[in-house]
């Protein structure tokens, strides 16, 4: 029979077995994005909001060697001479960090050493995994630096598209799903009854400091739309004259409006009288019926107003996303407590490299009837970022010092890796932000 201590120890290897296995799969992910790179474009920073992907590569390796000083007695970190600044975000705790606008002015370390410390902190992670007994603070700070560095993929993704766009030759590319065909008769707007909703994360598994405590909110009953709002509603926003009305912006907005010379989402442009794009697709015209992207909180807000609607607090997203009025119960994702699948949501392992067209995921809705709302696009929401009630970090200087002029945003895109990506994940921009995959779903009172 085996000993208790015995079994303890086959519990932790089987803990640190599944936490290597995770980090070995998000490591692999990370080096398949840059996989068809040519050495020059690891290199580039086209605006002080992007970074060079040589950055993305040497900073996640720097955060999990952080983590690997935290939990790992004596550790002596192993970065290029000279690189703790550059590679260091915003973390003041750990000294003055690089001028992020600046990120790709800078040669040293070279992408040789860059790779070469990517390669050597894979090696040492899971050699401490291999060797170590790890306590629960430490397998929340591994999990957390690996969820750091799926966020970083997505980012990764928007860079290499404001870089590249259609000279970025994915490793991997899929077909869109077929397109079934839409229910005749199909209201835009499904209603969801008010209420008591416990909100935040209330499952297993790893999930941010942010989305914790679950607590209590009440909602009144409400509208929300079906689908994100799609290229072909917003084209109706911008061709109506949309941008040109002060009335449907906030001042603020106005403001970006005027600055910018805003006049359609980011990457639109008219050619021949009709609006395309640019993305990983190269130059094509707008499709009507995908999900509008590229829009900051600002032109989701004025969209809004202008059709009559109004964004969703992040409390009604998650209850249209989660809830179940049929089991008084919610669950990890609209469909049910089942990691995401490809016949279900558009992520980053879909391999799309684009929002799929509305209505190609009838087994994602969830129980109140809404489409999209993993996947895709991120969508905004009405709620500021801060803490929930009863907020304790989990890693200081990671999210709670963001708790000011940032926007929640909910459900994930199409460069979310699956693996990192809930109900409750809440994701925040600043108001005028529009180089990430965000979009619009619109949410009215009952």
């Amino acid at each position: 029979m085996t000993s208790t201590p015995g079994r303890q120890r086959q519990r932790q290897r089987q803990r640190n077995a599944e936490i290597a296995a995770m980090f070995a799969e998000t490591r692999g992910r990370t080096l398949q994005l840059v996989k068809t790179l040519e050495r020059d474009d690891f290199m580039v920073q086209t605006a002080f909001y992007t970074s060079p992907p040589k950055w993305h590569l040497g900073h996640v390796s720097w955060l999990h060697e952080v983590v690997l000083g935290r939990i790992s007695a004596g550790y002596l970190p192993c970065h290029p001479e000279g690189s703790a600044e550059y590679l260091n975000s915003y973390y003041n705790q750990f000294g003055r960090p690089h001028d992020k606008g600046s990120r790709g002015a800078v040669s040293r370390p070279t992408l040789d050493q860059v790779l070469a410390y990517f390669d050597e902190v894979s090696r040492r992670v899971a050699g401490f995994l291999g060797g170590n007994e790890v306590d629960g603070r430490g397998r929340t700070l591994l999990m957390t630096s690996i969820n750091h560095e799926c966020q970083h993929q997505e980012l990764l993704v928007y860079d290499l598209q404001h870089i590249l766009a259609d000279r970025y030759r994915p490793a991997a590319r899929s077909a869109p799903p077929p397109r079934p065909p839409a229910p005749a008769d199909q209201p835009p707007m499904v209603d969801v009854r008010g209420g008591i909703y416990s909100m935040g994360h209330s499952g297993g598994g790893f999930c941010y400091d942010v989305e914790l405590p679950e607590h209590r909110v009440y909602l009144d009953d409400f509208r929300i739309g079906r689908y994100p709002v799609t290229n072909g509603e917003y084209m109706g926003f911008v061709d109506g004259g949309g941008y040109g009305d002060f009335r449907y912006w906030l001042a603020d907005g106005w403001e970006k409006v005027k600055e910018g010379g805003w006049e359609a989402p980011m990457y639109w442009e008219k050619i021949g009288g009709s609006w395309h794009t640019a993305d990983f697709g190269g130059r094509r015209p707008v499709n009507p019926d995908e999900p509008v992207v590229h829009v900051s909180f600002y032109e989701a807000d004025a969209f809004c107003r202008w059709a009559g609607k109004r964004l969703p607090t992040e409390a009604e997203w998650e209850k249209a996303a989660c809830w179940s009025e049929r089991r008084r119960a919610k669950a990890a994702f609209p469909w049910g407590d089942e990691p995401p699948s490809a016949d279900r949501c558009n992520l980053l392992e879909s391999h799309l490299w684009k929002a799929s067209e509305i209505g190609s995921y009838p087994g994602g809705g969830s129980e109140c009837g809404c489409q999209h709302m993993i996947g895709d696009v991120w969508e905004w929401t009405s709620s500021e970022f801060v803490g929930y009630p009863g907020f304790r970090t989990g890693f200081e200087e990671y999210n709670d010092k963001w708790f000011a002029n940032q926007k929640v945003l909910r459900g994930g895109s199409f460069g979310t890796p699956s693996s990192s990506i809930r109900g409750s994940y809440r994701n925040f921009f600043r108001p005028d932000e529009r180089w990430m995959f965000a979009g619009i779903r619109c949410a009215e009172g009952a």
